[in-house]
């Protein structure tokens, strides 16, 4: 049953995307309102997908790589919406539709199948540290896209093409300030995130740091985070260097997510969950 949901919510997602697409090269007001009414759709589809499977499964559904990927993006689409009605910034749509949608469609191609759970993961750590993980990253998900529009958009600025493409992106200062507001909430979430992991690791293995891959990428998005946020409080960084760390960021964001457990095997990778 909540395969099925899944295939709905795709479905969705696509169809947002598309409209949010048409937006952006139209400038249509109506293309906008459907593509965000699309992707509402297809995220409170996602909800009954989420709920169906922990019903299922029994148990939060994080563990394997299909669930990892629409939990995700779950909380990516989540917090866009939100982040829309506060800001009202429609184009930002076009980049986060098409992100969300390719990692679902990931998600929508890899087993579904619902599997036992690991007795090291019968935990009651395994959502609050999990979740607490999630949120950060979506959250620098979409402080990213606000990078990349930034970059875009400061271009046109300085080479004084400014044009109709142009006039549909935000102004230079509310990008900034959704990449500030985002780092400021993404990045406690996160350190809960990886603090509650280390006490779980110390009752799970006895350890609180084993320098596992996943945990050593999870230092190293930390510090870079760290390194932003450092800057943008005591040095006052803006504009460029802020949004191009926010694109390196959550390029460390999508390798320890998903380019170490591909890649690497340690604590964090059980072979048979992520295949």
């Amino acid at each position: 049953m909540n395969a099925h949901f899944f295939q709905i919510t795709l479905f969705f997602y696509l169809s947002g995307t598309i409209a949010y697409l048409i937006y952006l090269v139209s400038s249509h007001e109506r293309a906008a309102w459907s593509g965000r009414h699309l992707l509402g759709v297809g995220f409170v589809s996602h909800c009954l997908t989420l709920v169906l499977r922990y019903i299922e499964a029994g148990h939060t559904p994080v563990i394997n790589f299909h669930e990892s990927l629409s939990f995700f993006v779950w909380m990516v689409v989540g917090f866009f919406l939100l982040l829309r009605h506060h800001y009202k910034v429609e184009v930002l749509g076009a980049f986060v539709s098409p992100l969300a949608l390719l990692l679902a469609i990931w998600a929508a191609v890899l087993p579904k199948e619902i599997l036992p759970l690991p007795p090291v993961l019968r935990s009651w750590w395994l959502p609050i540290h999990v979740t607490f993980a999630f949120l950060g990253d979506a959250i620098f998900a979409l402080s990213f896209c606000a990078g990349v529009i930034y970059l875009i958009q400061e271009r046109f600025v300085k080479s004084k093409r400014v044009g109709s493409f142009s006039g549909r992106l935000p102004s230079l200062e509310v990008l900034d300030e959704i990449n500030y507001r985002a780092l400021t909430i993404g990045f406690p979430l996160l350190t809960i995130g990886i603090v509650s992991g280390a006490v779980w690791a110390e009752y799970a293995w006895g350890s609180y740091w084993s320098w596992d891959p996943k945990e050593t990428w999870s230092l190293i998005t930390w510090l870079l985070y760290a390194a932003l946020l450092h800057q943008r409080l005591a040095v006052k960084w803006r504009g460029k260097k802020a949004a191009v760390m926010a694109v390196v960021g959550f390029g460390a964001v999508l390798f320890t997510f998903l380019g170490v457990n591909l890649l690497k095997e340690g604590l964090h990778t059980y072979s048979e969950w992520f295949r």
